[in-house]
């Protein structure tokens, strides 16, 4: 049995300021999900109407049920983040489902793809506390509820990125090893009981037959729509509470956003 799992290939790789760049099946898949979310902007919001079709009906739909989810988990005043979030939930579907073509490696199966992904909301979540509290309010927190809890608070502020990232990459990664060890496996029981067969019918893999399908349906499908919504509630979570109501911000803020 010769079974491969190893991480994605390099297809070339290239020097940039003295630094060599490979680029490698994931680069190219998100390349191919960017082209397909552009084609997908540019396609959907080209024959926009007033009285629309039965297509746009949907579509629009679509969006009124992501802003409602922003709204009810963030609150109406982050809809602004609204785009963000369906950015990165179309993103980690397309990455995922590119995988079940044989032609593209799922772009959520690599570990940097979705720690890219932790470490932006991350940044997002700090510059949120920063511009709504202050810095000092911001490395107070630290600190609390008391000062020798401090270095608690530092891990988990970085674990923070960290779980969000190999939650979704464990479970789609995984996933697609099961489904390679599995196949490796009935390809053998396949030869195994049909192998004695004569000509070509003993080497046809029929325990391969379905199974497989099955198992990628179920670990790409369901696991990685599952996945991608666990993430970016996780990141409306996060972020949501970065920017809590204007009501509940310090008073030199709250003007500063009212001005605004």
């Amino acid at each position: 049995m010769n079974l491969n799992v190893q991480g994605p290939k390099v297809y070339f790789s290239f020097d940039l300021f003295g630094l060599t760049i490979d680029v490698t099946q994931t680069a190219v898949t998100l390349l191919a999900v960017t082209v397909i979310l552009i084609l997908l902007a540019f396609f959907i919001g080209r024959g926009l109407k007033k009285r629309p079709g039965g297509f746009q009906v949907i579509v629009e739909k679509l969006v009124t049920m992501l802003y409602n989810l922003v709204e009810d988990t963030m609150g109406k005043h982050n809809l602004k983040f609204a785009p963000y979030i369906g950015t990165l939930f179309l993103s980690s579907i397309i990455g995922t489902l590119l995988g079940m073509t044989q032609i593209f490696r799922s772009a959520t199966a690599d570990l940097s793809v979705t720690l890219a992904w932790a470490i932006v909301t991350s940044v997002m979540v700090w510059y949120s506390n920063i511009k709504n509290f202050g810095v000092k309010t911001w490395l107070k927190g630290f600190t609390e509820p008391i000062v020798v809890m401090t270095p608690m608070n530092i891990v988990s502020e970085i674990a923070q990125p960290v779980s969000m990232a190999f939650r979704h990459f464990g479970n789609v990664a995984g996933g697609s090893v099961l489904t390679s060890l599995v196949y490796a496996a009935l390809a053998v029981l396949s030869n195994l009981l049909f192998g004695w067969l004569p000509g070509l019918i003993g080497e046809i893999p029929f325990m391969q037959a379905g199974i497989p399908a099955f198992l990628s349906i179920y670990f790409d499908l369901f696991s990685g729509f599952v996945q991608a919504l666990v993430f970016s509630l996780l990141t409306m979570v996060y972020v949501g509470s970065a920017n809590p109501p204007p009501e509940e911000l310090p008073e030199k803020k709250k003007k500063g956003k009212e001005k605004a």
